[in-house]
């Protein structure tokens, strides 16, 4: 087996970075649009229940019904929408969404207070979207245990007691954002090299270029390398914007090592490069190379536990999520942001993407090196 040529694959790398550069759309499709992505991600992929419409109705009118609703919408989860007069408003403020929660409190509710009997109020959620509103209602049931210890004194006989002070680590205020903002490093780099690694090869294959390269000296490894290498250089500049807007833009901590969160994504980046050549030996036109990419992205984006914990999943999926390398990816960059994890940590992660990688590029280059010959 003859030696690899560096000056072939410098000459592809160069061809490549020309045609990457060359065409002024494409320029902000790989440098701009991870930011705006990540801008997007960062803001509206929110689980954070914040300001939720509140619908009210109070029979009793009693200074102590309005201290409930005061203290309710001053824990700040809640924002008074509706104030209605009868149930059925309630029912309509529902039911046109001009309400998430509904509030009832009945006539005789502070009576029931001072004879000891015990007051009740009503809750009526809106279970349309189940997430958001058991969240809401959690708020709110901890919202009226509150004041009802306030009112019942028994606050003050509880402080004498053992006490609860509940503390969240990593993660002190619990924001949704602090959790999927480094998330999203991870599917936005395996966009990238889906994007470029794909559609770069089935290009050459519509313009009949590939063709002329079949009967140049190129080999298939010197062209292989010579497509992927820009590819992989252009998804670690778009790690560093990521990282640097992360961090400076969202304030997401960056407590762990650097060059941790490097080698990383440098394994990923090799199972990226894989899955595009591997896309790029089924397709005959970019059309095709579009529609087997998103075939290849969603599963791997819903199968990572980005957006659902992969322990709430079936179980066959959940095995099928091994075979995923954006899961452990995702573990990793959340392990190093959040938690300061090292690499003795993380090895199992790093193992499990090494082998993931480095098989996965073994049989894409088989296989589009026969494609080629």
């Amino acid at each position: 087996m003859t030696a690899l040529s560096p000056f072939r694959i410098r000459r592809i790398v160069r061809k490549e970075v020309r045609q990457l550069l060359r065409d002024p759309r494409s320029r902000p499709i790989l440098f701009v649009a991870p930011v705006v992505q990540l801008l997007l991600f960062g803001y509206a992929v929110n689980t954070d229940v914040r300001n939720t419409p509140l619908a009210v109705l109070d029979h009793d009118r009693s200074a102590a019904s309005r201290e409930l609703i005061d203290d309710i919408v001053a824990s700040g989860y809640f924002e008074i929408t509706d104030r209605a007069d009868a149930p059925r408003e309630l029912v309509e403020a529902l039911d046109r969404g001009r309400a998430l929660l509904a509030l009832e409190i009945p006539p005789r509710f502070s009576r029931d207070l001072v004879s000891g009997r015990g007051a009740t109020v009503q809750l009526l959620v809106d279970g349309t979207d189940s997430n958001t509103g058991t969240i809401a209602l959690g708020y709110a049931r901890r919202a009226i245990l509150a004041w009802s210890l306030k009112e019942s004194g028994l606050g003050e006989s509880l402080a004498m007691g053992p006490r609860l002070e509940p503390r969240a680590w990593f993660n002190p205020t619990l924001e949704s954002r602090v959790y999927n903002v480094p998330g999203v490093i991870g599917i936005l780099i395996l966009l990238m090299c889906l994007l470029l690694t794909s559609f770069s090869v089935v290009r050459e294959r519509e313009l009949g270029t590939l063709d002329q390269l079949r009967v140049s000296p190129v080999k298939p490894a010197e062209l292989i390398l010579g497509k992927t290498i820009p590819v992989a250089v252009v998804a670690l500049i778009d790690l560093a914007l990521i990282t640097a807007v992360g961090t400076a833009w969202f304030g997401i901590p960056l407590r762990g090592s650097p060059l941790v969160l490097l080698a990383a994504s440098l394994l990923f980046i090799l199972s990226g490069l894989a899955a595009g050549l591997l896309i790029s030996t089924v397709s005959k036109t970019q059309q095709e190379a579009f529609l087997t990419m998103y075939l290849v992205l969603l599963p791997s984006i819903i199968l990572s536990g980005f957006f659902f914990p992969i322990d709430s999943m079936p179980e066959i999926f959940q095995w099928v999520s091994y075979l995923n390398p954006v899961r452990y990816f995702l573990e990793i960059v959340r392990g190093v942001f959040l938690k300061a994890a090292g690499l003795s940590v993380l090895l199992p992660q790093f193992a499990a993407l090494l082998i993931l990688g480095t098989a996965g590029i073994a049989v894409a280059i088989r296989r589009f090196a026969r494609s080629i010959a």
